[in-house]
């Protein structure tokens, strides 16, 4: 059976498709180690097109001088083709991720579409910003009338931005750039990672579909040469890049002799702080779960689980049957709760940390090892260790897999101080049964979101991103779009 999209031979710019130039590069299901088709890869001519696709489009074409309101019935237009599309968008990511189908499902393609709905009527609200009329002395008549006057600030698209996705969540990542980029008015080209082309590519199709005008979306392949491209060419105003840390520092360097903006989300080693009132049997329970979501293939997971001396023997307990009960496999099939890791490179890594974490003294509660039974497919099992402290290398970098970390504590203070030793700033929870004393731990926590006893469940009106080396600048909520635009006072006398 053919997985949908997979049947796209071709890179999408200047609102055609065109064949690729440097050949193509296979597409391997990580479950099975099948190739489930062959993608197109794009040269650095190419990709030198699309920026000047995308040029042409912002400085002569129509989108950037559409209202707001014409821009958000287009990406509106994307939305609602996209929704059509849901169970074909679930079918490939779950072939091209290895994500497992019910979450695929929901966070993968629903929240993404949610998300982009959400900008959408932020979109629409937004209205140019007139401040308090200022009366000042008219410096040319020091003794005459005073002059009168006003300020408006308006935003104005920032310009050709060129987007840099990573693989874990592929729909997600490019939506969640597209869809605020060309609601600001911005021309785009997109690269997607090379395990998860399709996910971007199908956006060329959408692109037709609405009659998006040429230009505005440019989506490409390729390597480290292409991307580089998008970094450096000085007719790029702007790199967005969601991916590892070591990668943003990268481009942020190669951006700046052209002083591009740069927006970085970037790596996470969240710590979840469990304290002596809290439920142990559901904190636990979900520390479990949550690090299997997509394998632990997600930069905001909760990975180090920071739990109360008094109840750390009860969480580790508990975690570990939790863990076991995860049925680990083939994520096409819906009993399955965890799927594998993206390639056998990934699964190496996680395997590197494991032992780190054994030879540096870590007690292993559950997992280490590779699921029985499964001889094809990138799989790993839930791990969980206990007796880990801060300054291990489990509990400092980011593994990118399904790998717990209990560190216990003594007091709050500890809690915080410990949550805080880290170069990372992505995200934290708290487990508490004083909802008040947690939220005033959210506030000491140095990260760019803190979610109390499982938070709300929805960030459509959150903003969402780092601090310290988990990037640079916001996504979601309703100032998502100000990442794409520059900001314009016009200054003007009144009553002249």
């Amino acid at each position: 059976m053919t997985i949908p999209y997979t049947d796209i031979s071709q890179v999408y710019y200047d609102g055609a498709w065109h064949d690729p130039q440097a050949g193509t590069e296979p597409v391997i299901n990580p479950a099975t180690e099948e190739v489930i088709a062959a993608a197109p890869v794009a040269s650095a001519q190419q990709v030198d097109a699309a920026i000047a696709a995308a040029r042409e489009a912002f400085d002569h074409g129509p989108w950037p001088r559409m209202s707001m309101d014409e821009r958000a019935d287009m990406v509106e237009k994307m939305a609602r083709a996209l929704r059509a599309k849901h169970a074909q968008i679930a079918q490939l990511i779950v072939a091209e991720v290895g994500c497992a189908a019910g979450i695929t499902h929901l966070m993968q393609v629903d929240n993404p579409l949610r998300l982009l709905e959400a900008a959408i009527g932020h979109a629409r609200r937004e209205q140019p910003e007139r401040l308090p009329i200022d009366i000042t002395p008219n410096p040319f008549a020091p003794d005459g009338p005073r002059s009168i006057g006003g300020t408006t600030v308006v935003r104005e698209p920032l310009g050709v931005v060129s987007a840099i996705t990573g693989y874990n969540f592929p729909f997600l990542l490019n939506l969640a750039k597209i869809g605020p980029a060309l609601l600001a008015g911005c021309t785009m080209v997109l690269k997607p990672s090379p395990f998860t082309p399709f996910s971007a590519l199908l956006f060329g199709q959408v692109a037709e579909e609405i009659g998006l005008p040429a230009g505005v979306l440019n989506i490409v392949t390729g390597g480290i040469e292409e991307g580089q491209l998008l970094c450096t060419d000085e007719r790029v105003d702007m790199v967005t890049f969601t991916g590892s840390e070591g990668v943003g520092a990268q481009i942020m360097a190669q951006a700046a002799p052209t002083l591009k903006k740069v927006h970085l989300e970037l790596g996470g080693k969240s710590a979840l702080i469990v304290r002596e009132d809290a439920d142990v049997q559901s904190a636990a329970a979900m520390a479990a779960t949550v690090i299997s979501i997509n394998a632990g293939q997600g930069c905001a997971i909760p990975t180090r689980f920071l739990v109360h001396e008094s109840l750390r023997p009860a969480f580790a307990a508990t975690a570990a049957a939790v863990a076991g009960q995860i049925a680990i496999g083939n994520p096409a099939d819906p009993a399955i709760g965890m799927g594998p890791l993206i390639r056998e490179s990934q699964r190496s890594k996680v395997e590197h940390f494991i032992e780190l974490g054994r030879s540096a003294g870590a007690r292993l509660v559950c997992g280490g090892g590779r699921p029985a039974g499964l001889d094809k497919g990138f799989f790993t099992e839930v791990t969980v260790f206990d007796d880990v402290t801060n300054d291990m290398a489990i509990a400092q970098e980011e593994i990118f897999g399904p790998v717990g970390c209990i560190i216990g504590f003594s007091t709050d203070e500890e809690a915080i101080r410990i949550a805080n030793d880290s170069r990372y700033g992505l995200n934290g929870a708290i487990q508490t049964a004083d909802a008040a004393k947690g939220y005033e731990m959210a506030l000491q926590i140095r990260t760019g979101s803190v979610s109390l006893n499982g938070g709300t469940g929805t960030m459509s009106d959150a903003p969402i991103g780092g601090y310290k080396r988990s990037g640079i600048g916001r996504e979601y909520g309703p100032g998502w779009l100000r990442e794409y635009q520059h900001e314009k006072s016009i200054f003007y006398p009144i009553g002249k």
